[in-house]
């Protein structure tokens, strides 16, 4: 795979090198590989500039673009862009450049050593020179929340990379779909058609893939969370108080409790001890 620092890069693409920095900071282009002090690009930027150009000559603006290619990456369809009402946020909010100080990870997330680098083998931060650049801003304000209300992010983490394993079987089962059926002995005698038509397929399948998936998960979360609930109501309901109030009438007595004082203490002593019988 061929490697560009941002002047080659810019030369190959026909993309100034100042455009690249802005559609960088516009979350348009992931940040490159940093080794030393020199960023390294990727075929894969260079695609991802010539898709923007092409983009922009259309007249899409940055933020359409950004959400179709968010949508591109994770497998949506165009419609499932426009399902909620656009959110604001403070981490969406730092000048759309979405960067982050490792002080300000530190204060708002409780953020280790640890959970700062498993962030970035995640995705969730890529090192951007002294910041980080916030891949996605909707994830890291969620666990703000959570950490505010004492949830450790290391534990959300690791549940992220448990799910991220998880991820893997389910896609290489969704693409087996296909593979099953033409990576056999007959493999190496494929033509290019059928190998397009193979990928052509595995295409298809891919948002039927994360359709499925989405769904499923969406009924078994529901599920969850209705038994969580459920259990907690159980705790409320050993823990409710008795009915029985100060004023209810005194058993075996038919004498409202305002009323006991007035009798005679022999009297009430007698009933008391019949209803401690009774209750016996």
């Amino acid at each position: 795979m061929a490697e560009y620092r941002i002047n080659d890069l810019a030369q190959a693409s026909g993309v100034s090198v100042r455009n690249i920095r802005v559609y960088q900071d516009r979350g348009l282009l992931p940040p490159p590989t940093i080794r030393g002090r020199t960023g390294w690009y990727s075929d894969e930027h260079l695609v991802r500039l010539n898709l923007i150009s092409r983009m922009l000559e259309r007249g899409y603006t940055f933020a359409t673009i950004s959400e179709l290619l968010h949508a591109a990456h994770h497998g949506m369809r165009v419609e499932q862009i426009f399902r909620g009402a656009p959110k604001s946020g403070r981490f969406r909010n730092f000048k759309r450049a979405a960067t982050i100080t490792i002080t300000e990870l530190r204060k708002t997330l409780n953020a280790s050593d640890r959970s700062i680098a498993l962030s970035q083998k995640l995705g969730l931060l890529a090192k951007d020179g002294a910041h980080y650049a916030i891949r996605n801003p909707e994830l890291l304000e969620g666990a703000e929340t959570l950490v505010k209300a004492g949830i450790d992010i290391d534990m959300l983490l690791d549940r992220w990379v448990r799910v991220q394993d998880d991820l893997e079987d389910v896609a290489r089962s969704f693409v087996s779909i296909i593979t099953d059926k033409y990576f056999d002995e007959k493999l190496p005698d494929l033509g290019e058609e059928q190998v397009s038509k193979m990928a052509e397929l595995i295409q298809t399948v891919r948002p039927m893939a994360h359709e499925i998936v989405e769904s499923t998960f969406r009924t078994a979360f529901d599920k969850q969370i209705s038994a969580a609930i459920g259990e907690a109501s159980t705790y409320f309901d050993a823990s409710a108080p008795d009915d029985t109030g100060a004023d209810d009438p005194v058993p075996g007595t038919g004498v409202d409790g305002a009323d006991a004082d007035h009798q005679d203490v022999g009297d009430a002593t007698d009933d008391i001890r019949a209803v401690g019988d009774r209750s016996d």
